[in-house]
């Protein structure tokens, strides 16, 4: 009967890991961006050209979904080469020492329709930290190609100083809060 039960159990985790989609990243369609205040004025616009974000999901509308983001500090782009460059010094980013930001989902909560409360941990400036930001599944259409596509927003504010970020920069020179915003399209990857 042991016997039996250990068979059973194993194709049960089996067919559930069967059961699991993955979607990658369109870069091309995609974008991870951030705002932040300067001199309690003016908001100033970022973005990362280099990150992965792959989710992975065994429901349709995402309600089980796992995001892993991984973004590489030194591809910060604000359009402007000086400001870029400070921020890739140690006063920010220090993309010597911190080359990765990463975010790991560690938990997703229905929020209204196709919306939800993605909680998971961010690693910035090598502190961890946990990140509640709303996501929104915008919805799943198939494209030109045959493949299924997956569109998500999602949005949410940090503190920098939670991440010991820029501590040399008190408001109003710059604000404490961030705020993120990352537009992507995804296609099934299996």
């Amino acid at each position: 009967m042991k016997k039996i039960f250990t068979l059973l159990t194993v194709a049960l985790i089996s067919t559930a890991a069967m059961a699991q989609s993955t979607w990658k990243v369109d870069k091309a369609h995609s974008r991870l961006q951030f705002t932040i205040t300067h001199l309690a004025v003016s908001d100033v616009d970022g973005s990362f050209k280099d990150f992965d974000v792959t989710i992975t999901s065994a429901k349709p509308d995402f309600s089980d979904a796992k995001v892993s983001l991984a973004a590489q500090t030194a591809s910060v782009n604000t359009e402007n080469d000086r400001r870029d460059t400070h921020l890739k010094s140690a006063d920010f980013f220090d993309v010597a020492k911190n080359p990765t930001m990463t975010f790991y989902s560690t938990s997703i909560a229905p929020n209204g329709a196709g919306k939800y409360k993605l909680t998971g941990n961010l690693t910035l400036n090598g502190v961890t930290k946990p990140v509640t930001m709303d996501l929104w599944h915008r919805g799943t259409v198939t494209g030109q190609n045959g493949k299924e596509n997956a569109g998500f927003k999602v949005t949410g504010t940090i503190k920098r100083s939670d991440f010991g970020f820029g501590s040399k920069y008190t408001s109003p020179t710059l604000s404490d809060e961030v705020v993120i915003t990352a537009n992507g399209e995804f296609g099934k990857a299996s």
